[in-house]
């Protein structure tokens, strides 16, 4: 993508500023963020920041071509601690969002939505198998999908919904910020590297299809450029399970920090996750380029120095 105006919201928040940053190599990039969770530390200088939430009307979605919208509550633990504010956040600032793009002659949207409403699938997930809302945050999350088709078909709008699996770039990144709601990949290297024991759900044996975020980032730039419309999967069709994870990141390391094994805390929980992007590799090109064994070995990269 090159040369055009695009609007980036949670543009300060993990995704969001690694897809800025990439964007402002050859186009004006405006990121919007109300730093719930992002911090403008992230972005470049050439990113012009706007402390703002999407639930606001007075958006700067003047000449944008296209608005990528990753703003949101972006997990269960963040949407149950307060289901209300969940729901304006991630539905009502999208409608909010697209609608007052839409009527500044914006008609390409790329948009953040979830592999979570899979469920639990050891098998690669396709974008056409069924899917249900066990959580408030899923349930917001296929809401987008639902608010998207309506744009699609009453205002012949393109809105690319990226079904994300399990993103990560660790804390020398710009995750660190992230805390405890930074992917698991991050905060065990960070434990790990300092001495500290990972605590592990179970017996460590849940599985996720881990996807850099570099690879997300191409992704979305890729479906704005095609202005595709439909849902899409965003992932490396490969898992592993969180004590391979933690085994690499010992063997990179060169530690030997065992994990401690604790009872699930959540009563709902996707034990294991598996992506089949075969509709974006056939509309777009896209394929993951990042392994799992790479991923690890840049996340643990800063504390080797």
């Amino acid at each position: 993508m090159e040369g055009k105006r695009v609007l980036v919201t949670g543009g300060a928040g993990f995704i969001g500023s690694n897809l800025a940053n990439s964007l402002a190599e050859d186009n004006e990039v405006v990121a919007l963020d109300d730093l719930y969770l992002g911090t403008p530390e992230n972005l470049n200088e050439s990113v012009d920041f706007h402390d703002k939430s999407v639930l606001d009307d007075d958006l700067p979605t003047e000449d944008v071509d296209v608005v990528f919208h990753l703003a949101a509550l972006s997990s269960y633990k963040m949407h149950e601690e307060d289901p209300t504010k969940g729901a304006r956040v991630n539905i009502e600032g999208f409608v909010n969002t697209v609608e007052q793009a839409r009527n500044d002659g914006c008609d390409t949207v790329v948009y953040a939505t979830t592999s979570s409403i899979y469920g639990s699938q050891t098998e690669p997930s396709p974008e056409d198998m069924p899917v249900e809302s066990r959580t408030g945050y899923e349930a917001s999350k296929l809401a987008r999908e639902r608010y998207a088709e309506y744009f699609h078909h009453h205002y012949d709008m393109q809105l690319a919904g990226m079904r994300f699996f399990s993103v990560y770039q660790g804390f020398g990144g710009a995750e660190e910020h992230k805390g405890e709601f930074a992917n698991t990949v991050a905060q065990f290297a960070d434990q790990i590297a300092n001495g500290e024991s990972p605590e592990l759900f179970g017996d460590g044996s849940q599985t996720r299809d881990f996807t850099h975020v570099d690879d997300i980032v191409r992704g979305l730039e890729m479906a704005a450029d095609e202005r595709l419309q439909g849902v899409y999967n965003l992932g490396t069709g490969e898992s592993y399970d969180f004590n391979e994870m933690v085994g690499m990141i010992n063997e990179v390391l060169g530690t030997n920090v065992e994990p401690v094994y604790i009872e699930n805390p959540f009563e709902v929980y996707v034990h294991d996750t598996k992506a089949d992007y075969s509709k974006i590799h056939e509309a777009t090109g896209w394929e993951p380029e990042i392994t799992f064994e790479e991923g690890v070995q840049r996340v643990c990269e800063p504390y080797l120095e």
